[in-house]
């Protein structure tokens, strides 16, 4: 039971940083090299990609999709999708995916004229199930080395998650020392005491029986 408790455990938190690492926000910093629109029919990766751009048919069973595509400083590719968070999650309220997708364009540069920008993101690229992060913003920036800014809403999404399972851990600790470990060790007082009934009528039954050997 001891390993039992602690791989459920650990598996919650494996979950919940995973959770936390694809939803929570992301900055690259790269140089675009193309951006362009592609008809999408999502289908077993449905739950990577968002839903369709704010006033379109959200039941159509495929839609047009913004990409940009990108070179990272370390020159490895790496392609965003461009869509719309809207209303739904993350809570991003992403309702400029046109804009975005030409801010973009505006910045796109060649290997021999390199102009570099930072694009914010959230997601994942897993080119085994065609999943792609998807773009927030994107700015320019001075050069490969340009710093990235302070990710303040990850250190508030994160404080206030500290802060929230401290008070539930608090209160669940109040709550155990106040009604479940008593009761346990009700349990566990009239668990010994069971055992040491036994024992004494066992030791009962054997004296018992030595005396009766005896008497024949």
């Amino acid at each position: 039971m001891f390993y039992v408790k602690w791989f459920f455990i650990a598996a919650f938190w494996m979950l919940m940083a995973a959770f936390l690492h694809y939803t929570l926000p992301q900055v690259d910093i790269v140089r675009v090299t193309d951006t362009y629109e592609k008809r999408i029919d999502p289908g077993e990766n449905r739950l990577f990609w968002a839903q369709a751009d704010t006033g379109s048919n959200v039941n159509a069973a495929s839609r047009d999709v913004f990409f940009i595509q990108s070179r990272r400083v370390d020159d490895k590719v790496m392609v965003y999708r461009n869509e719309d968070t809207g209303w739904g999650w993350p809570p991003y309220f992403k309702f400029d995916t046109s804009n975005l997708q030409a801010e973009a364009s505006d910045l796109k540069a060649t290997a021999a004229a390199p102009q570099y920008a930072a694009i914010r993101h959230y997601g994942w690229r897993i080119e085994f199930f065609t999943i792609f992060p998807n773009a927030i913003s994107v700015w320019p920036v001075d050069g490969p080395d340009a710093g990235k800014p302070l990710p303040w809403m990850n250190v508030l999404i994160l404080g206030t998650l500290a802060v929230i399972f401290g008070a539930i851990w608090i209160r669940w600790r109040r709550f155990r020392e106040a009604r479940i470990d008593p009761k346990l060790e009700e349990m566990q007082d009239g668990w010994e005491a069971m055992e040491d009934n036994m024992a004494d009528r066992r030791s009962r039954l054997r004296r018992w029986w030595a005396a009766k050997r005896r008497g024949y």
